[in-house]
Order: structure tokens, then C-alpha cells, then sequence
């Protein structure tokens, strides 16, 4: 790092004079102070330009990022369309062999027959989805921990978390 130390000697000196007797003259020492503050300078320096370096490679990524989704996105919508032709495909393929409103009615069966396989593994997972029940436990203690004492003034424990269990103690035991 580079320090900003000043070279110029105190004021009411002259460059070449002694502080002391006995001592050699030559350039004035910065003092700590002043190295201190020189470092703090540098360091902050340091950090804001570091700071801003990331800001740029985030914001390049993040954009490279949204045109990489959009792109996929576009594909999804294309392969949707692309579904849809399939599905005209198979129905006129089967109108080969069977009546043509037969051919789009065992199409659309199909469709409907898929429709509600998705939609019955779909319903399954959401059921499945468990409420956060420790959050809840430890959200309905906090209007009495915030009730009990002042900020900063607390003489009793907290409801803890260990290994995913709360852990509940007296709101009226002094802490140990």
C-alpha cells in the first residue's frame, strides 16, 4: 500500500534542524497518528474499489444471465406451439384407420387422461408441503420475550434452537 505521508517538515522548523541535541538531522518521521490515518485512507480506498469491481461483474453476469432465461423461455413457448401440431400429427395419422372425429376425440382423451395424472402427482406434492412449525413455536414466544424485559436489560434466557428442537425454558429463570 501506498501512504500519503507528508515529506514537508513542521511548521516553525527548518528543514534541516535538529529536534534534539545529539541527534543527526535528516527527514522527519511521520508519526503513528498520521500513518494510521494514511492506512485507514488506503484501506478504504481499497475496499470502495473493490466494492465496485464486483458491482460490475454482478451486473454483466445478472444481464447475461436474463437473456439466458429469456432464451429458454422462448424455446418453452416454442415447444408448446410445437406440442400442438404433434397433436393435430397424431389425430390425422389415426384418421387413417378410424373416422376422423374418432381420431381427435381418442386424441383429446388422451390429452385429458395426461391432464389429470400431472394434476394428481402435482396435488400429492403440495399435500405434502409441511407448515414450518418450530418458526411458529418460536414467533408465538416472542411477544413475551419482548414484553418481559427492556433492550439490552435482559436477565432471563431466550426459547433456543438446538439440533432443529426449540428449547424452552422459564421466562422467569435468571440466566446462568
Amino acid at each position: 500500500m501506498a501512504h500519503s505521508v507528508s515529506t514537508t517538515p513542521p511548521a516553525g522548523r527548518p528543514a534541516g534542524a535538529t529536534p534534539l541535541a545529539g541527534r543527526p538531522a535528516g527527514p522527519a518521521e511521520p508519526s503513528v497518528g498520521t500513518l494510521a490515518k494514511s492506512a485507514m485512507a488506503d484501506v478504504s480506498t481499497l475496499v470502495r474499489s473493490e466494492i465496485e469491481l464486483a458491482k460490475a461483474e454482478i451486473g454483466t453476469s445478472v444481464k447475461r444471465g436474463g437473456a439466458g432465461a429469456a432464451a429458454f423461455a422462448a424455446a418453452g413457448v416454442m415447444l408448446a406451439f410445437a406440442g400442438f401440431f404433434f397433436f393435430f400429427f397424431l389425430a390425422e395419422l389415426l384418421a387413417v384407420w378410424l373416422p376422423r372425429w374418432a381420431a381427435f376425440l381418442i386424441v383429446f382423451a388422451l390429452l385429458v387422461l395426461v391432464a389429470a395424472i400431472v394434476g394428481l402427482v402435482g396435488w400429492r406434492l403440495v399435500k405434502k408441503i409441511k407448515k414450518p412449525e418450530r418458526t411458529i413455536e418460536t414467533l408465538q414466544d416472542l411477544p413475551d420475550v419482548m414484553r418481559r424485559e427492556a433492550p439490552g436489560r435482559r436477565t432471563h434466557d431466550l426459547p433456543t434452537v438446538r439440533n432443529g428442537q426449540v428449547v424452552r425454558q422459564d421466562a422467569h429463570a435468571p440466566l446462568r
